[in-house]
């Protein structure tokens, strides 16, 4: 017989809903693979983190202001305010700026980013290079063509980013998450 399940996981559940609709029809780039995989592997490293409720939800959300026709006020309407406020702080404000200034503008961002905002731009960049490690390990080099920018790059975005998530460290669950994209990172990367 099925347990009950907790309001906690309603709302997880919830969450990953919502994202599946609003993320309907996306892949991961260059691939095939659904993109809710990308928030669940989030989720999944948040959850592993013992982070909060609300963290978690907002690591689900996280891409749906950037990528979707979902608003801010979408999710405050449904998640509340504090997971709107998370989910608006860890997108990107202007897409259609070149990649390098994104790139440049969220790790400044970072360095003095609340805590939380950390916590879910690591979880999703976790994942993110994971991906990368992972396929490879199947098809090389050729990973990188999937990418607007070259491995070189790649890896200067990826190694700032780990530059920045270590400097900012702050007891747990921030160490072992941070560390543990550190490792990723030099893994992939050298």
């Amino acid at each position: 017989m099925p347990r009950p399940i907790s309001e906690r996981d309603k709302r997880i559940c919830k969450a990953i809903e919502f994202a599946f609709q609003a993320h309907a029809g996306q892949c991961r780039k260059g691939t095939k693979r659904p993109y809710i995989i990308h928030l669940l592997g989030v989720a999944k490293t948040l959850i592993g983190h013992g982070c909060s409720e609300d963290l978690v939800v907002a690591g689900i959300l996280h891409d749906t202001v950037e990528d979707t026709d979902v608003t801010v006020e979408n999710i405050r309407q449904t998640f509340g305010e504090k997971v709107a406020s998370l989910v608006q702080a860890a997108s990107e404000p202007d897409k259609s700026d070149t990649w390098e200034n994104r790139k440049r503008h969220t790790i400044e961002y970072l360095k003095t980013a609340p805590i939380a905002v950390l916590l879910i731009a690591c979880a999703d960049k976790l994942d993110n290079i994971r991906e990368i490690r992972e396929d490879y390990a199947k098809v090389g080099e050729a990973v990188w063509s999937r990418f607007n920018r070259p491995k070189e790059k790649q890896r200067w975005y990826y190694q700032s980013l780990a530059d920045v998530f270590t400097s900012r460290i702050d007891g747990e669950p921030s160490a072992s998450l941070f560390k543990e994209f550190k490792s990723e990172v030099e893994k992939v990367f050298g």
